[in-house]
């Protein structure tokens, strides 16, 4: 009585084991699932390290020649020139 129930379950040709593989593969599959989901929910200071920081917003063409002459690229009287060219509308 009990030889044949040893034979059938543990020698290998049963079919109890697709199931249980199947079991452990989508328990497996759900942990690592979880754990991916809960990195990525880290917060937004980790985010915006990963993204790298923000692009300056875009300088008009008068703030880039204010600072040439704050930096000394240019005198005075050529920032005049050149700030009235473009102020100035050509028709």
């Amino acid at each position: 009585m009990h030889g044949n129930w040893n034979n059938d379950m543990h020698d290998g040709f049963g079919w109890g084991w697709i199931p249980m593989t199947i079991m452990m593969l989508l328990v497996f599959g759900t942990l690592i699932w979880l754990g991916v989901a809960l990195l990525r929910r880290t917060g937004p200071q980790q985010h915006a390290v990963a993204t790298g920081p923000t692009a300056p917003p875009a300088l008009s063409a008068q703030q880039i020649l204010a600072e040439r002459l704050a930096r000394g690229e240019i005198e005075p009287d050529d920032y005049r020139t050149r700030l009235e060219a473009l102020t100035t509308t050509r028709p």
